[in-house]
């Protein structure tokens, strides 16, 4: 084995830096230090490290997992976090991104217009205004996750028709719906749950508090919170039965007369 000995190593013009065309072995206990940058375009690969201090911004493309294998906690590529310990936050402040809730014309049945869609993926909290948007026939719920015992919400601000509406129209109305009468909130609901096979919807209905049903205001103009929960008892995500799905309101909200 032969040993080379310089303080210096520039290539053969003696303006730039050497090739290691085959690489470059740091023997164990030795290490490589400088003050200028180190730029890798291939793949850097170590192990060991006892902390590592960033003064810019740290990517990690693949998602990053905390503990062996991610056995404490995981940030998925696509932003999805997981922890398996307590956690503990703390935030200046979060504000809910409100997404329009988006409908399919519905056919068939007197004022069932419209199938409101509320993609999970896309957040918790929708809006549906009854004059553009239609009255109501079906509330699909979708691409909520489902682990072993989880509860989803996805809540709807429903802002009703300028003018006297009749019955509370823009509820969700059962198949046959008697003249006269809405089927109120929750009475048709379909779940199509995040990554589970064919989930063209789970028809279901809603539970609610005084076991009657939930409706809208009957008073144009008026703001309706609706809140939709679905608990999965974990015990097969493509059975029916395994969801409940609750529904609760906060509604006939308008301008008090105090100061107007």
């Amino acid at each position: 084995m032969s040993e080379i000995r310089v303080d210096r190593i520039k290539d053969e013009a003696g303006s730039g830096a050497v090739e290691l065309t085959e690489g470059a072995t740091i023997p164990t206990g030795k290490s490589i230090s400088g003050a200028g940058n180190i730029t890798i375009t291939g793949t850097l690969t170590y192990e060991d490290v006892t902390n590592v201090d960033s003064l810019g911004i740290v990517t990690a493309r693949g998602g990053l997992e905390v503990g062996a294998a991610g056995v404490g906690g995981t940030i998925s590529a696509t932003g999805n976090v997981e922890f398996a310990g307590l956690t503990t936050a703390k935030f200046a402040g979060v504000t809910e991104t409100v997404s329009v809730g988006s409908t399919t014309l519905l056919t068939g049945g007197s004022g069932k217009n419209v199938i409101l869609e509320l993609d999970c993926s896309k957040g918790t909290v929708f809006s549906h205004n009854l004059d553009t948007g239609g009255p109501v026939g079906i509330v699909s719920i979708k691409n909520f996750r489902v682990n072993t015992n989880t509860f989803t919400t996805a809540t709807v601000i429903f802002t009703q028709h300028a003018s006297t509406p009749t019955g509370g129209i823009g509820n969700t109305m059962v198949v046959s719906v008697p003249g006269g009468f809405s089927g109120g909130i929750g009475t048709e609901v379909t779940l199509a749950p995040l990554g589970v096979a064919a989930n063209a919807g789970i028809a279901t209905n809603a539970r609610v508090g005084s076991a009657t049903t939930v409706v809208l205001s009957s008073t144009g103009g008026d703001v309706d919170i609706v809140t939709f929960g679905v608990h999965y008892n974990g015990s097969g995500t493509g059975t029916a039965g395994n969801y409940t799905t609750i529904t609760t309101k906060s509604g006939d909200i308008r301008f008090g007369s105090v100061g107007f």
